[in-house]
């Protein structure tokens, strides 16, 4: 099995001050080429640190992707520790100061002197092309492990992995059949409920169940060989049958873009009308392309559920159907969709104080689009969530 690992540097990485999207962004690539990261580690803005982490990690993996420390700044330093680990000296590479040059020109900009570093890198080491950026990727090997440098930017280190690293990682090594992994999300209960049902289903040998809990929303996995695939989808039914009624979507498509699609499939338009949610929901459908016309946003505001339902109904006079979102008033806050088939509308109580304003939008945002999921699969539309109670439905 091939050890590949990351080494993430900055001193921005390591305290927090960013977050390391490359990190998960290369882990999930790697997932899906059969090469599962054993990995991942940061250290600083510290040549020391920079040494001795290249060195250490060199010794256990069989390849490293080092990502950041590539700029032109007096705290970047991969290139200078790369050198120092592999006991070189820096050299500087003409063809690459031409294209620097060459980019700042074609820009009208001079180059900064501080930008002829990126030119520089270990000497015998081999360069990895940066179609996009100035900073020069390269490959070293040290203690028999195969180490890439690549630079922070994420337009950058993503095309040089896709283009440069793993066409060169598939000419080495003989990759395996990428891991399977089934995934569904689900809405309304929680992550211990959720175990405490599927923990007693029989899985296939090498086979895991995972969870991952990113609120308002649980994702259950089912991962394993690719040569249990029969066995692991005879599980999976299985999972589907217990989880049916709480199931959002499987695979990683995304509720919006899911209602997007069933709604351009049905030939339905959709408008949103929100209080609470302030923009919330329209953005998130507007993301997945929802069919439509314009929503709107309305300010705070006193609105009794049969209101609430009667705005809903006024609103497909624009589309073919209409979701609305009241205001949150002593902890009660009500929905309302029109459809061909009538209006839905419900009122519900949060049952827990403890959650943001962020936390509680994006809450009610999945609620009125499960409403209308459930809705266009035949479902009851009025229902309930772990977090909050019905306290009122109505239907028109």
């Amino acid at each position: 099995m091939i050890r590949v690992e990351m080494l993430s540097t900055g001193d921005e990485v390591l305290h927090g001050q960013i977050i390391d999207t490359n990190a998960a962004w290369l882990a999930d690539v790697l997932f899906q080429q059969g090469l599962p990261m054993s990995s991942r580690s940061t250290v600083g803005d510290s040549l020391h640190a920079l040494v001795e982490a290249l060195t250490e990690r060199s010794r256990v993996a069989d390849v490293l992707i080092v990502n950041g420390g590539l700029g032109p700044t007096s705290d970047d330093l991969s290139a200078l520790a790369a050198a120092t680990a592999c006991g070189v000296e820096l050299a500087l590479q003409p063809a690459w100061l031409e294209k620097i040059e060459a980019f700042f020109a074609s820009r009208g900009r001079p180059m900064a002197a501080s930008n002829r570093k990126q030119a520089e890198i270990p000497a015998g080491s081999e360069m990895i092309d940066n179609p996009v950026g100035t900073a020069c990727g390269f490959a070293v090997t040290l203690n028999d492990c195969w180490i890439f440098f690549t630079p922070g930017v994420p337009s950058e280190f993503k095309v040089m992995v896709e283009q440069q690293i793993l066409p060169r990682l598939k000419a080495r090594f003989a990759l395996p059949e990428p891991p399977l992994c089934l995934r569904l999300t689900t809405f309304g209960r929680g992550e211990s409920d959720l175990a405490a049902e599927l923990e007693p289903l029989p899985l296939p040998e090498g086979v895991v169940m995972g969870y991952r809990s990113s609120m308002p929303i649980i994702e259950i996995k089912l991962t394993g060989p690719a040569a249990q695939r029969v066995a692991m989808e005879q599980a999976w039914q299985q999972v589907r049958l217990q989880l049916a009624e709480c199931t959002l979507f499987e695979g990683t498509e995304g509720l919006p873009a899911l209602l997007a699609r069933q709604l351009k499939q049905r030939g339905l338009t959709l408008t949103v009308s929100e209080r609470f949610t302030a923009g919330l929901l329209q953005w998130q459908l507007a993301s997945g392309e929802a069919p439509g016309v314009a929503g709107e946003v309305l300010p705070a505001g006193e609105e009794s559920l049969t209101q609430l339902a009667q705005r809903a109904r006024a609103k497909t006079q624009q589309a073919d159907v209409a979701l609305c979102v009241g205001s949150l008033q002593n902890e009660q806050l009500g929905f309302a969709l029109a459809t061909p088939d009538g209006v839905f509308a419900q009122q519900v109580q949060f049952n827990n104080q403890r959650h943001t304003l962020k936390t509680r939008q994006e809450l009610v945002a999945m609620m009125a689009m499960n409403m209308l999921r459930r809705w266009l699969h035949g479902m009851e539309v009025t229902t309930g969530h772990g977090w909050v109670d019905i306290v009122e439905t109505l239907k028109e």
